[in-house]
């Protein structure tokens, strides 16, 4: 049986953040510290999305990312997206997405030696947004609350929570990173599609929005 590369990231990034949780240099040598990364320690825009916080941080977004994961592999490699290529596509996206979304807090706290930041949240929320970019009627529910709604109404007030969470400041939530993820997801599938693949995303957006709740199926261009 082939492995998709979702479960690939789930496998290797729970081996790793419980290995980190366990033991704190794990966590010290591949936490997100702008401090360390001007002294040229790059890698830490990546390995950061491999550690979590705790159990519970850890379980949220590999469930999240399990969730939404298989099935953006699978559309990216439709003939209208990417076609063979698709899986390939799919680890840029997540991979671009980890440093993408880290961006706005480096340069925020690049002499800030208190600051850091570990977790894949800013990855999954991109593959999240991906699929949403794809087929906004995808219903989404908010945890604890077992109500479907549209993706891409679940994507506004996602976005809109984020950034007034994110601008009042306090707790331990990097809410910057996931708006920024999900941007980058949004901007990845509009940008490269219309660029390699064979689908209007505008066009379908708009069709896939008034489907009022159904999914359509793709329709590449001729």
């Amino acid at each position: 049986m082939e492995l998709s590369f979702t479960l690939i990231i789930v496998i290797i990034t729970c081996l790793v953040s419980i290995g980190g949780l366990s033991n704190y240099k794990i966590m010290d040598d591949l936490i997100f510290y702008p401090p360390a990364i001007q002294r040229r320690q790059y890698y830490r825009f990546i390995t950061h999305g491999f550690i979590h916080a705790d159990y519970f941080h850890l379980a949220f977004n590999m469930i999240a990312l399990w969730s939404f994961g298989e099935s953006v592999e699978t559309i990216f490699s439709s003939d209208c997206i990417f076609g063979a290529s698709g899986k390939y596509y799919y680890l840029l996206l997540y991979f671009l997405a980890l440093i993408f979304a880290s961006l706005p807090d480096y340069f925020r706290h690049r002499n800030n030696y208190h600051f850091r930041s570990l977790g894949a949240s800013g990855a999954v929320s991109a593959v999240i947004f991906a699929a949403i970019a794809i087929f906004p009627q995808v219903p989404i529910r908010f945890l604890f609350i077992p109500i479907d709604i549209p993706g891409f109404i679940f994507g506004i007030i996602y976005i809109v929570a984020s950034a007034y969470l994110d601008k009042r400041g306090g707790g331990n939530i990097n809410h910057s990173a996931h708006i920024f993820g999900a941007l980058f997801g949004i901007i990845f599938v509009f940008a490269l599609v219309t660029l390699i693949g064979n689908l209007d995303v505008a066009d379908n957006f708009i069709k896939q929005v008034k489907s009022f709740k159904q999914l359509l199926p793709l329709e590449c261009k001729p």
